[in-house]
């Protein structure tokens, strides 16, 4: 009789088992169609835009009315904005391609500021047409490749998925025609920048940022695997794959990557002072044992280890167990947005997941600050007086054209909303206002 209900007990629990193991399975293949769907889209509605921009700049460069000239350059600044958000969303995270960025970026903000001016008093000279005629070409080929790219992968039904697994495991049998087509896109971009240099493209450069924040001792590969095997909590670093960045790159770094099937990790580490810029741990968060609290004071560990001084804890959420802490520069009682970054740390064990410390390598210098022109309650007149302030501080913020501006940084509730209000301290410019209840702020500012 024990025998029986012990053999009914084992089939129950075998059962219950591969009941279980099914739902897993089956909730993971959602999250990956869910993943696929989010590329796909991000994919065709990158490639509409490209192709959508290129016309507009066309028609532009046709156009002899002025009314209707600074319409056109403002909607192709919007394609270019809805662009580099596409960029964003996908897994090109460990694929180059700031100069793509770039390059739609230096669009965007020569279109917009020729727009915000008043073209029957300074019209379009022979240079800014000259540079349009660039541009409608430069962005004809990036569409010509993005096309092409398009074609054959819902030719051959690549997937997405397997494009962020080859660049995680550095896979050269994997089908790397997506990845090959963007590494086209980032090169012939790169010649583009080179022919752009004597543009005149307002308020951009032909000099990429400098890494000026970056000091110590050179480290050589061997510290970097050790510290890189510490971080992704690895026994050996046998099983790590780094690589160093050639000549030409904006500042030498050492790429790390890890792949065991359950985790993937990768870290950009500089090699002069061993400074990491990016880190990107993937790996299944548990059920979360420490409290957002707690994670925020690992964060903070984490980025006193490596000398991020003066830090200012900007803003903290919760997502899928996961701690974001948003960090900004504070001098002598001013924040610098420009001047940010993001610790990511996994609330079942305290573990850091990500940072992303670019921003901050690429602004961080010491500021020379004026003292506002406006007092703190001459500039609370020009809020919304239906705002009810809150908390106020001074700030430096990068204004629409890309200039940093010093700031009152209102933080007011208007009905069932928290807004972040920047007034100029100098003249009591509205700079920006930003809800803060339900989306992503830009720290960064650039």
């Amino acid at each position: 009789m024990l025998r029986w209900i012990a053999i009914i007990a084992l089939a129950v629990g075998v059962a219950g088992t591969a009941a279980w193991g099914y739902k897993e399975h089956q909730e993971k293949n959602a999250i990956l169609i869910q993943a696929e769907n989010t590329y796909q889209r991000a994919f065709h509605e990158l490639t509409y835009n490209i192709d959508l921009m290129h016309d507009k700049i066309g028609t532009a460069i046709a156009m002899n009315s002025r009314e209707r000239l600074s319409p056109q350059l403002a909607e192709i600044w919007r394609l270019t904005s809805d662009s580099l958000s596409n960029v964003g969303q996908l897994p090109l995270t460990l694929l180059p391609f700031n100069k793509t960025e770039e390059f739609l970026s230096n669009i965007g903000e020569f279109t917009y500021r020729t727009a915000i001016r008043d073209l029957k008093k300074d019209p379009l000279s022979d240079e800014e047409l000259e540079t349009l005629e660039n541009l409608y070409s430069q962005a004809g080929e990036i569409k010509d490749e993005l096309r092409q790219v398009q074609h054959t992968a819902m030719e051959n039904n690549l997937r997405w998925m397997d494009v962020q697994l080859a660049l995680a495991t550095e896979d050269e049998q994997a089908d790397n025609t997506i990845i090959d087509g963007f590494k086209t896109v980032e090169k012939k971009i790169e010649g583009f920048s080179e022919g752009n240099i004597d543009s005149s493209i307002s308020g951009t450069s032909s000099e990429d940022h400098k890494y000026e924040n970056v000091n110590g001792t050179k480290i050589n590969e061997e510290k970097a695997l050790e510290y890189s095997r510490n971080l992704f909590n690895i026994k050996q670093t046998q099983d790590l794959k780094i690589t160093g960045t050639g000549d030409g790159a904006d500042i030498p770094l050492y790429s790390i990557a890890y792949n065991d099937g359950n985790k993937s990790a990768y870290l950009d580490l500089t090699q002069q002072g061993g400074h990491p810029i990016t880190l990107l741990v993937d790996r299944p968060v548990k059920e979360k044992t420490i409290s957002l609290n707690e994670g925020y004071k690992k964060a903070k560990d984490y980025i006193q280890k490596h000398n991020f001084e003066n830090m200012e804890l900007l803003n903290s959420s919760e997502y899928g167990n996961v701690g974001i802490y948003t960090y900004i520069y504070n001098q002598d009682g001013v924040r610098v947005f420009a001047d940010a970054i993001e610790v990511k740390v996994a609330l079942d064990n305290g573990d850091i997941l990500g940072l992303t410390a670019n921003n901050y390598y690429l602004n961080h210098h010491k500021r020379d600050i004026p003292k506002p022109i406006l007092s703190s309650n001459e500039a609370r007149d020009f809020v919304n007086p239906n705002v009810d302030i809150q908390e106020e501080y001074l700030a430096v913020i990068s204004n629409d054209l890309g200039e940093e501006v010093l700031t009152y940084e209102f933080l007011g509730i208007l009905g069932d909303d928290t807004y972040r209000i920047f007034i100029n301290a100098e003249d009591g410019t509205e700079e920006k206002v930003e809800k803060l209840n339900g989306k992503e702020i830009n720290y960064a500012g650039i």
